[in-house]
């Protein structure tokens, strides 16, 4: 009489051969066959997926677009005096807020690489601009807790031929509480910063970290942000300033980013 195997539970490897004979009516030995194919794993979760959506302005009909353009056009346009234009509590004259002006920008980057800012109509859309700031990020958090921050944007003006709107110059020189800092590049947002935008999606107001991807940056990879409702103040086609709205009226600290074609 055979004797029963030992560890008869435990399936053979696949493909091993086995050369001893055996009979149909010993359960125990199932060398005579490969084992089934072990079910398919269900696929590895994607990273989150980005479910922002497009803003308002990038729906409406090019035809629409185009009268607005036209409308815009017509306005007068207003030289900026300075550089650095003082901050009102009252808009100056010839300035208007647009409509739908109040928008979401944040500010984020790694400690010890550049700032980013990415402007959206809502948390929850797309960004319609992200622009990488010539300052690293813990320099301007120093700056912050010091009081008030100004950061000026310059770019020349173009020919009639060449001309784009304000916020689609590709390279702006940045000034920041009057010092000169470099240059400010307008890029697409990339995989990752449409990622840290959905993460922040339920952020309407609020500072932060968030664990980041990149390892060069920071040591702990983690990635700073500061969230905040900017209104949007347009003084002529070549000026453009977006000033922060804390929260708790005129406490904290307050941030204004002005955009001049000179």
């Amino acid at each position: 009489m055979a004797s029963p195997h030992v560890g008869s539970d435990q399936a053979p490897f696949m493909g091993e051969a086995n050369s001893a004979s055996t009979t149909k009516d010993d359960p125990s030995d199932c060398s005579t066959s490969p084992p089934a194919d072990p079910p398919t794993p269900p696929p590895l979760p994607p990273r989150t997926s980005v479910s922002l959506v497009e803003p308002h302005h990038k729906k409406k009909h090019k035809r629409v677009f185009r009268v607005f353009r036209s409308v815009f056009r017509s306005f007068p346009i207003i030289t900026p005096m300075c550089k650095l234009p003082i901050i009102h509590s009252t808009l100056p004259e010839g300035h208007r807020v647009v409509a739908g002006s109040r928008i979401t920008g944040t500010l984020f980057g790694y400690r010890k690489g550049r700032v980013s800012l990415s402007i959206q109509e809502a948390p929850k859309c797309l960004p319609t601009l992200v622009l990488e700031l010539a300052i690293q990020t813990f320099v301007l958090q120093k700056e912050m807790s010091a009081g008030m921050v100004r950061i000026a944007l310059e770019c020349e003006k173009r020919s009639e031929k060449d001309k784009m709107k304000l916020l689609d110059e590709p390279l702006w020189t940045m000034y920041c509480n009057g010092k000169k800092g470099g240059y400010g590049v307008k890029r697409d947002a990339t995989e990752e910063d449409l990622q840290i935008m959905e993460l922040l999606k339920a952020v309407s107001m609020g500072a932060g970290v968030l664990p980041g991807n990149s390892d060069d940056e920071s040591p702990d990879g983690e990635l700073a942000y500061m969230r905040a409702h900017f209104e949007r103040v347009v003084g002529s086609k070549d000026s453009e300033t977006l000033y922060m709205l804390s929260p708790d009226g005129n406490n904290g600290p307050e941030l204004s980013i002005f955009f001049v074609r000179i």
